[in-house]
């Protein structure tokens, strides 16, 4: 490993069942509760379900002329984002009504800590925002080693670091927020499926669980939902895994 990277690989613990299968934006574990933003025109939903359960349970719809994203519990709301539309739905979870807020840049994965959210866009920034009206603050470069890390995808917030999905690679980013540089690179192959008729069935979706080093992983269309936990390995993986579309 390059100085000053810690590396990872993920020991998987079990794995539950991904209820339809849906095409995974963003993912959140909530007590004994998933809550999940399946993306598709025509086809974006938010949908909540069991931890273990073979269906989902409850699901309400987006409007067809947009596309669901990332998803961030905020206390009693939630924020969903939408790829191109630039709309954000923010959800009373009392009611389960929504309105609607707009945004700049296009949205991909969005998480939060206690005092700002922070969003990408599959560029290698990403977004620090008002976590009440999603207006930005400033703009972080996300960089490893001194290259730009591209491809930023689904985001978590656990342990002081933003953890991110990296476009369509099986590589997670562990990115310090108060300075950009990635501190952790984690290769998440042992949680992967192989789907080789279909290109879109990436890995998609980070969901921190309360033990320290343990996550939820998913992706797009897959079968399931594997429960890991980060085990170091000075070994692994490759920074070049990470840096995809390199630049400086």
């Amino acid at each position: 490993m390059t100085e000053g990277l810690r590396g990872y690989r993920v020991q998987v613990l079990g794995r539950i069942p991904h209820p339809g299968r849906g095409f995974t934006q963003g993912l959140i574990a909530d007590g004994t509760a998933v809550w999940e933003s399946s993306g598709g025109y025509g086809t974006s939903v938010l949908c909540r379900y069991p931890g273990g359960a073979k269906a989902v349970t409850e699901q309400w719809s987006l409007p067809d002329e947009v596309f669901g994203e990332g998803i961030c519990l905020m206390g009693d709301r939630m924020w969903q984002l939408t790829w191109r539309e630039r709309v954000a739905f923010r959800w009373d979870l009392a009611t389960m009504t929504s309105e609607q807020v707009t945004y700049n840049r296009d949205g991909w994965g969005i998480c939060a800590d206690d005092a700002v959210v922070y969003t990408s866009d599959g560029s290698s920034e990403i977004v620090r925002r008002n976590p009440g009206t999603l207006q930005p603050l400033d703009v972080i470069q996300v960089r490893a080693a001194g290259w730009r890390v591209r491809g930023l995808n689904d985001l978590a917030f656990a342990a002081g670091r933003i953890w991110a999905n990296i476009g369509t690679t099986v590589m997670i980013a562990g990115i310090d927020p108060a300075t950009g540089q990635v501190t952790d690179v984690v290769d998440a192959g042992k949680a992967s499926e192989r789907f080789v008729s279909d290109g879109q069935a990436i890995m998609n979706g980070i969901a921190p669980l309360p033990a320290e080093g343990e996550f939820l992983l998913t992706g797009k269309r897959w079968r399931w939902i594997r429960h890991v936990r980060l085990v170091p390995d000075r070994h692994s993986p490759s920074l070049d895994r990470l840096l995809s579309g390199r630049s400086r």
